[in-house]
Order: C-alpha cells, then sequence, then structure tokens
C-alpha cells in the first residue's frame, strides 16, 4: 500500500486484488487527518444517534431560514409574474374574463405548462364567479394556494429519504452541463456541514475531466473521494468499491456522481441500471436517493429528460439549477405536477450555499408579490 502527500491530499493506494482488477485512490483531506480527534465528531452512528433523521431536520430549518437567498434567486420569475398585481388592483367582476386571459399569458410566460395554467385559471374563474372570492386580493390568495396544494399533494416528500442503514447511498444522475457534478459537491458541502462523514465516488468514468472536477469539491469540502486509478474502469465498479470503502470505514453517506448522458442515449441509460444494482449488492435498500438534476434555464423541455431517467432507474428525487439565471421558475410546478417525483433542492446561485433545500410554500412566497 503505498502513500504519496502533496499540498492538498494524501493518497491512500488500494491494491486490486488481482492484476486483471481496477485499482482505485482514497483522496483524504488533511483537514480529516491531522489526529484521531479530528476524525471523531464524525463517528455518529445513523441508528444509535438517528443523524439522518436530524439531517432531514436541519435541512428543513435551513430551508425555512434561507428564504431571503430563495426570493433573491427567483427574482426573475417574479418580476415576470409582477403583472398579477398590477391585473388585480382594480379587478372588478366585469373584467374578470379579461384578467384571468392576462393572468394565464402570464403563467404561461414563466414556464407553468398548459395542463398546470388551464387547471390554475378554470379554478379561479368558478370561486370567482361562485361568490367566493370577491377582491383582487383574495385571488391573489387563492392563486398562491392553487400553486402550492399542486406542490404539496404531488411532491410532499422534498427531504431526503435515507434510510436507517449505514452508509445511505445517494447517486446523482443528469445530462452533460444541467450541473451535476457541481451539484453533488454543494449537496456534500450542506450534508458535511450537518455533521455527516461523507464519501465521494467519482462514478463518471466517460468524461476526462469530470474525476479532476469532484476531486477539486472534495478538497473544498474535506471530504474523502474514491476515484479509479485506470481509465477502463466501469462506473459501476467505481461506485460497488466506493460502497464497500463507506460501509468497512463507518461513513453515514456515500455520493456518487455518473457520467452525464443524453436521455436518448440508451446504452449509457442501461449503465445506471448496472450502478443502481452494484451499489444494491453492497448495502441492502442501496441507492437510497436517486437525485436527477435539471437544468432549470431549459424550462419545460426537461420533462422529456426527467420521464426517461425515471423510466430507467426510477428517480426519486429532483435537483433542479441555475433557476437565478432564469425567468421559468414555474416549471418547477410542471414537473411535479406532470412526474409525481418531489424537488429536493434548488439552485439559486453560484456559491457553495447555493444549494437550497426546497419548500414549496417559500417557494411559493418567493415567485408572488
Amino acid at each position: 500500500m503505498a502513500t504519496t502527500t502533496s499540498a492538498s491530499f494524501s493518497r491512500l493506494s488500494i491494491p486490486p486484488k488481482s492484476p486483471s482488477q481496477p485499482q482505485f485512490l482514497i483522496f483524504t483531506s488533511p483537514f480529516q487527518t491531522k489526529s484521531p480527534s479530528s476524525r471523531t465528531r464524525f463517528t455518529c452512528s445513523a441508528g444509535e444517534t438517528g443523524l439522518f433523521t436530524k439531517l432531514g431536520r436541519l435541512l428543513k430549518e435551513k430551508a425555512k431560514s434561507d428564504v431571503e437567498k430563495l426570493f433573491s434567486g427567483f427574482s426573475k420569475t417574479r418580476n415576470n409574474l409582477s403583472v398579477i398585481d398590477e391585473l388585480l388592483l382594480y379587478w372588478n367582476l366585469s373584467d374578470t374574463d379579461k384578467v384571468l386571459d392576462e393572468l394565464e399569458e402570464a403563467l404561461l410566460v414563466s414556464d407553468f405548462g398548459p395542463k398546470i395554467t388551464i387547471k390554475i385559471v378554470e379554478n379561479l374563474r368558478e370561486d370567482i364567479l361562485s361568490g367566493k372570492l370577491k377582491s383582487g386580493s383574495e385571488i391573489k390568495e387563492a392563486l398562491k394556494k392553487n400553486v402550492l396544494d399542486l406542490l404539496s399533494n404531488k411532491g410532499s416528500k422534498t427531504e431526503l429519504q435515507l434510510g436507517y442503514r449505514k452508509p445511505a447511498v445517494i447517486m446523482i444522475v443528469g445530462v452533460n452541463g444541467g450541473g451535476k457534478t457541481t451539484s453533488l459537491g454543494k449537496l456534500a458541502y450542506r450534508l458535511k456541514n450537518g455533521g455527516a462523514k461523507i464519501l465521494l465516488a467519482a462514478g463518471d468514468t466517460f468524461r476526462a475531466a469530470a474525476s479532476d472536477q469532484l476531486e477539486i469539491w472534495a478538497e473544498r469540502t474535506g471530504c474523502e473521494i474514491v476515484v479509479a486509478e485506470s481509465e477502463k474502469s466501469k462506473a459501476s465498479a467505481v461506485l460497488s468499491q466506493a460502497v464497500k470503502r463507506g460501509k468497512e470505514l463507518g461513513y453515514d453517506i456515500v455520493l456518487c456522481d455518473t457520467s452525464g448522458r443524453l436521455h436518448t442515449n440508451y446504452r449509457l441509460m442501461e449503465e445506471l441500471i448496472s450502478c443502481k444494482k452494484a451499489v444494491a449488492k453492497v448495502v441492502a435498500g442501496a441507492p437510497n436517493e436517486i437525485l436527477l438534476v435539471l437544468d432549470g434555464t431549459t424550462g419545460l423541455n426537461m420533462l422529456p429528460q426527467a420521464r426517461e431517467f425515471n423510466e430507467v432507474v426510477g428517480v426519486t428525487g429532483l435537483i433542479l439549477t441555475k433557476l437565478d439565471g432564469s425567468a421559468r421558475g414555474g416549471c418547477v410546478v410542471s414537473v411535479v405536477d406532470e412526474l409525481g417525483i418531489p424537488v429536493k433542492f434548488v439552485g439559486v446561485g453560484e456559491g457553495v450555499e447555493d444549494l437550497q433545500p426546497f419548500d414549496a410554500e417559500a417557494f411559493v412566497n418567493a415567485i408572488f408579490l
């Protein structure tokens, strides 16, 4: 077993069991190797201390406390929808059809999608004509409640479902360019700050720079990482080895990166099935979460991607990125309603803390003034 040191990492080489098997490396941040005492604060047992329950609570509290960041992140969508306030300011019953037509247009421009938009507008029309809604402010509150109900009914499980066994395994999947590896790094930062001992797995063996990118995130977050030393290593082998190491060394969570792929590339999509099966052989019930990263700037165009990934591997949650640069925040509602998959995190900025746990009520308040 050979060890070399550099300014940033110490590299622990794990020899293969036979010459034909790929060799893997664990990169260890110096922060975690200073002394035994610096490691002991991460050696908490999920079963004994309820770490995963605590993490869920912390993430939910963070979502509530970071409302200002979420508010700022959805400013472009909110600007698109601000016309609704102007429409409702001087609303009267005789203007109902005209106002609802313009409200419909505002929702469509923000990528709520035709199906959702018609559902919301017709609900409002019915309540107005029945006399339930008698003022512009009441219509505005009813609009917000309609959107919140859509998110809550089909996407209520926004917390990470990590089970009770260690390590919990989270697979991150998605197309190239959607922010998959960056989202994984930011998620590692958030979970580690919650007290979890995190191991990263560089399962993107298709893109040459992917392991390097994840190594940078490992250094930034002070996490350890397993990478393949051989270019010929299969992604499933890397993830299997990482989960084995996570199990042997008492990690709480293994975060698995995967190769970015178009949803139309069936060979690469089949590779995801192999990865899923590989980790399940090591830890029963793994992966606990399969999170699909979707680029928020694509709006409703993300739906075909999400459908295909869900059919192949069974997506358990969504991470929507780059929403701060988009006026298409309504796609959050559409994707939840269409697929019944909860949004777990949203990306609202470039900073390491800008991957926000999704909170439906905070989201609704952020897009409607």
